[in-house]
């Protein structure tokens, strides 16, 4: 289902709705939210089901919702082990995979408690393991256990290993799915969504406009890269990969500044599959800023596995021959990311080198099941994160808001980060940011 704005394309997800062109409507909103990826649709479903009388308007760049990280992860419904006990990720993840099952069952979308061994395969990382454990029976973790080799071969029969930690309450599902329901969600709801609408600029409107008897009633004005505008009282930005680039159009700070990581996936061939039930992660090294190669069975029966980290040349380049002038430079010269591989040269070099050598990436994965080989494996899909960084090159593990300055600032409220496991912690997530949202904004 197609509706026209001004040229632009706007879709409804999959209502039943009847056709009708926006600018027949109206181009003035309560509230616009700008980024149609998981997190931007969970928040503005959130927003139009608390506030049903307002009228709300979803801002996407892209021709589809939910293309990106949303569409490009590994689909695991975490359940919150691996984050510092009492923290707001903590919580938010434990909450989301509990309010992603409900909302799951509620409308009918499928997925699978297949569950999580992370796995220590050499002594010295038993002690590691025993402390995720006790981490997890901090944050409320669901059914955590900790089971011994004979544990390990009866839920993952080709997988070895000494120690394991048993999380059965982990799932899979197809978050791109899932954030399209909530799309849907917020369409029926009342509100719209419009696509192919890449917004470069959030500013006061200078003027009313033409014909309107309100006065400035919508005194910001969005404008896309086509010269198209929609005005709005207060902004909500979920922008992921390019969220620093739209908070600094409305005059905040450049940083964290996002840098994106390419993880690069190799697949198992289907005669395979048999070697894996659940997830299998590794024993995370807290040397190391990323978790580690693992296993991930996927909804359409397939088994990914990896992925490696790499810094992606472009924003959304999925491919490694992905390159764009702009995004190489913005990382490059960052004094963050500088420091960050100066702290992390082996690691570093060591992913890059994973990510070109099957073998070498095998050779990992072996570890935990030794029948694999080579020969069972294809290079598969990549995904890019928006991985946020401070200028001492720390990765900034926690939720950062931003508002604008002047006139706008007041009026606008940018999510800068939203960290990993944004999908899994979506409706949690979108509790947070409208409650932020009503606190700073008089709807």
């Amino acid at each position: 289902m197609i509706r026209t704005f001004c040229g632009a394309t706007v879709k409804a997800v999959g209502t039943a709705r009847p056709i009708k062109e926006v600018r027949r409507l109206h181009s003035s909103y309560d509230v616009a939210v700008v980024g149609g990826g998981i997190v931007g649709l969970a928040t503005v479903r959130e927003l139009i089901l608390r506030h049903p009388t307002l009228s709300f308007i979803l801002l996407e760049k892209e021709k589809e919702l939910a293309v990106h990280q949303s569409g490009h992860n590994s689909g695991v419904i975490h359940s919150g082990i691996y984050y510092t006990p009492g923290s707001l990720k903590a919580r938010l993840c434990v909450r989301g995979a509990t309010l992603a099952y409900e909302y799951c069952d509620k409308k009918g979308l499928p997925y699978k408690k297949c569950g999580k061994l992370i796995v220590a395969t050499e002594q010295e990382e038993i002690p590691r393991l025993q402390a995720l454990y006790e981490r997890g029976m901090k944050n409320n973790v669901r059914d955590l256990s900790i089971v011994d080799a004979e544990g390990i071969r009866e839920r993952e029969p080709y997988c070895r290993g000494i120690m394991a930690l048993d999380s059965p309450y982990t799932g899979i599902v197809d978050w791109r799915m899932v954030a399209l329901r909530y799309g849907q969600d917020f369409e029926e709801a009342g509100g719209t969504v419009v696509t192919e609408s890449e917004v470069n600029d959030i500013c006061s409107a200078t003027e009313s406009q033409a014909g309107s008897t309100e006065g400035m009633k919508y005194p910001i004005a969005i404008r896309d890269k086509k010269g198209r505008e929609v005005r709005c009282r207060f902004v909500l930005t979920c922008g992921g990969l390019y969220s620093d680039r739209l908070s600094q159009i409305s005059g905040c700070s450049s940083e964290p500044r996002i840098v994106p990581f390419r993880g690069d996936y190799l697949v198992l061939k289907p005669e395979k599959h048999y070697l894996v039930k659940g997830n299998i992660y590794p024993v995370p090294d807290p040397r190391f800023p990323f978790l580690g190669v693992h296993f991930t069975p996927r909804m359409d029966g397939s088994v990914w596995l990896g992925p490696n980290a790499v810094l992606a040349f472009k924003r959304e380049g999925y491919k490694v021959y992905d390159f764009n002038v702009r995004d190489f430079a913005d990382a490059l010269s960052f004094r963050g990311l500088q420091r960050l591989v100066m702290k992390n040269m082996v690691y570093g070099m060591g992913e890059m080198y994973r990510g070109i050598f099957i073998g070498a990436q095998v050779k990992i994965l072996q570890k935990y099941i030794p029948e694999l080989s080579r020969s069972d494996v294809l290079r598969g899909p990549a995904g890019v994160r928006a991985q946020a960084l401070d200028r001492d090159g720390n990765l900034v593990d926690d939720f950062v808001f931003d508002g604008g300055v002047g006139e706008v600032g007041s009026r606008v409220l940018h999510v800068r980060n939203a960290p990993s496991p944004a999908a899994t912690s979506s409706l949690a997530i979108a509790e947070m940011v409208a409650d932020e949202v009503e606190k700073r904004f008089d709807l």
